[in-house]
């Protein structure tokens, strides 16, 4: 009867420490969680004012600065084309020849005309002189000098139009001469040996475009300048410089052509039906980076805003409705707060409402908190790993198995996310086993 009852206790003595492991496990969870839940590691960064310059990025195309058509003024066949296609022309450089030949007889004709006119006008100066004599010894009728006299007089309108005559038809014959107008780059023919071209329907022959500088057109709303003569009146923007600003073109691919430009002038009439006026920029161009029709942006220079307030820009959300948002600690918790942003300057957006001096914006960490949610606040250090993990893996990387619980009571989780509370049940399990 004793061996029996021997082994009986000793299972009570396990079933009861057992109990009293899973009791004390239990126990232990409310302790570490606290009643406010596990603060989440976010990286923040604490908002200061500084001086910066403000400019707006404005869509604009460019514009050659001289954009000469070459297009036929005299009717007739193409015989020669006188030029490399795409190459660079200069300023009466011959290009096309039109079939000079019917003009050349238009000329030959219009010089027999002059010299026949030439002719009349000498015979009948010396009628009008000879009847001059006899009217003074009444050989002739007045009337009859009269006439000579007048005819005289239309020989030389004869000749005075006759050379007119020939003046054309040397200009005609000239035009068979196809040059450029200006120094320039020509592109592609747009007519082949053996064409005809016409001078009624002006035949676009080719294209000779200016080049080494180069126009940018843009345009910007009347609301945008309004608010712009509205900061600088209230001081919130001061201007720099005098003169016209200088202003810098960001290419299609994002990156900033090396040459500056000034902004010529901006339009003093509003187009009706966008609401919006014209500005033009003008560019050195003398590696012919930039070319007509070209999509770019202009950076034109605004004023200096002494107290900016600027976050990164990987800080700034976007909420459904399209609108910004940040979010700050504020008592240890998280708040959204909407904004309005401006410009992006090397990597930071500039906040123009919603934002104070001294609020911690939240960089880093943002993805695995929600509005109220208590987080640890910790600097943000530029080039750390992303998305809250700056934080959150760097309190991983000492929760080890069997380390010690954290602050909190807990171990922070192998995702690099929230920290959670330890649970009770693994122990529970070890005592079962035990």
């Amino acid at each position: 009867m004793p061996n029996l009852t021997l082994p009986t206790r000793r299972k009570g003595y396990v079933v009861v420490l057992a109990g009293l492991l899973v009791l004390a496990a239990c126990g232990e969870k409310p302790e570490q969680q606290g009643p406010g839940g596990m603060k989440v590691p976010v990286s923040v960064v604490t908002v200061e004012p500084s001086r910066t310059e403000v400019f707006v990025d404005l869509p604009g195309r460019v514009q050659a600065l001289k954009d000469a058509q070459i297009r036929a003024r005299v009717t007739g066949i193409v015989t020669e084309i006188n030029f490399e296609q795409g190459s660079d022309v200069k300023d009466g450089q011959l290009l096309f020849t039109i079939d000079p030949a019917p003009y050349a007889a238009e000329r030959a004709q219009a010089v027999a005309q002059l010299k026949s006119a030439e002719a009349d006008v000498r015979s009948a100066r010396l009628l009008a002189d000879r009847y001059a004599k006899l009217i003074k010894a009444n050989a002739v009728s007045r009337q009859e000098y009269d006439n000579a006299v007048a005819r005289s007089g239309q020989a030389e309108a004869a000749v005075a139009a006759a050379k007119a005559a020939l003046q054309g038809a040397d200009i005609n014959l000239g035009y068979t001469k196809v040059t450029s107008p200006i120094d320039g780059r020509i592109g592609r023919s747009m007519v082949t040996e053996g064409a005809l071209v016409s001078a009624a329907e002006a035949t676009q022959m080719a294209v000779v475009q200016q080049l080494d500088k180069v126009y940018i057109d843009v345009t910007r709303s009347t609301t945008e300048l309004a608010e712009l003569r509205r900061a600088l009146a209230d001081g919130v923007l001061t201007q720099t410089g005098d003169g016209s600003p200088v202003v810098h073109a960001l290419l299609e691919d994002g990156s900033t052509y090396d040459h500056a430009g000034k902004l010529l002038f901006s339009g003093v009439t509003v187009d009706p039906g966008t609401g919006q006026v014209s500005l033009r920029a003008e560019f050195p161009n003398p590696d012919q980076i930039l070319l007509p029709g070209m999509y770019v942006r202009v950076r034109i220079p605004q004023g200096v805003d002494d107290k900016a307030l600027k976050v990164p820009q990987q800080a700034v959300q976007r909420t459904a409705d399209g609108l910004s948002s940040l979010f700050v600690v504020r008592d240890g918790k998280a708040a959204p707060v909407p904004v309005s942003t401006g410009i992006i300057i090397d990597g930071q957006t500039l906040i123009t409402k919603g934002l104070k001096a001294g609020d911690q914006v939240v960089v880093e960490g943002f993805q695995k908190i929600r509005p109220g949610a208590p987080v640890q606040a910790m600097p943000w250090k530029p080039g750390a790993p992303a998305g809250g993990q700056g934080g959150a893996g760097q309190a991983q990387q000492g929760a080890q198995p069997g380390a010690a619980p954290g602050k909190d009571g807990g171990q922070a989780s192998k995702d690099g996310g929230q920290a959670t509370p330890a649970d009770a049940k693994p122990a529970a399990k070890s005592a079962e086993q035990g």
